[in-house]
């Protein structure tokens, strides 16, 4: 798998946001829009709001969620609580152009195939998403798509629920869908994320994450995140 290492994490938002830019202007010019999927953290926050001195077009743009917890609306352990900051507040972006996970639905399988159906409503049937953009935990899990997990079995649906990971429920997008992605873009930042990465880039499907479809994607990683791989 492709991989390109930066000195930093902040070095690592600034050129994955000049990728999603570039993305995004080949994909309108030719399919007229471009959908994203965004997961959590802080280098994908950095990376959205460097997306802002960007050339975007962005009245074509949808965002929708790689994954996120079940918390009340506002709370800091949302994705969409930064997502929204990071992008309404530094773009141009409409609210109706970021598709929320309803993760606060008290009938959250329901609420997963309502998510599905927005996704197929903005990405054909079935949805293709233009871009993916994937962290990488220290445990190997990617998106929610966690260790032990029945989620990681789900082939049926584009988004279903987990059990309880660190605390929270979520809801998150399948392997199915992230697989037929055209593009994956891997950011992985930091001296905990070695080991991770090393079996990632070995295709290592022992881990959640070695699962992910490799034809299309690359990894954008720091110095700290790569160890001996940076040499």
């Amino acid at each position: 798998m492709k991989i390109e290492v930066f000195a930093d994490a902040d070095s690592v938002a600034q050129q994955a946001a000049a990728l999603l830019a570039a993305e995004a202007k080949a994909a309108v010019a030719s399919r007229g829009t471009f959908v994203m999927a965004v997961s959590g953290g802080h280098t994908p926050w950095v990376m959205l709001r460097d997306l802002a001195q960007e050339e975007v077009p962005w009245n074509a743009v949808h965002v929708v969620q790689v994954d996120e917890r079940v918390a009340p609306s506002g709370d800091p352990d949302r994705n969409l609580t930064h997502l929204r900051e990071s992008l309404l507040e530094h773009t141009p972006l409409r609210p109706e152009q970021i598709h929320a996970m309803p993760v606060e639905s008290s009938d959250l399988e329901a609420a997963a195939a309502q998510y599905a159906q927005i996704l197929q409503s903005i990405a054909g049937s079935p949805p293709v998403l233009d871009l993916v953009h994937l962290g990488l935990g220290p445990d190997g899990h990617t998106a929610s798509l966690v260790p032990g997990d029945p989620v990681l079995n789900v082939t049926a649906t584009d988004v279903a629920v987990t059990g309880v990971y660190q605390g929270r429920r979520r809801m998150t997008l399948t392997y199915p869908v992230i697989n037929r992605a055209r593009r994956i873009l891997w950011l992985a930042t930091g001296s905990e994320k070695v080991d991770a990465l090393r079996r990632l880039r070995q295709g290592d499907v022992t881990i959640p994450a070695g699962k992910i479809s490799r034809s299309n994607a690359v990894i954008f990683a720091d110095r700290a995140a790569t160890g001996d791989l940076a040499a």
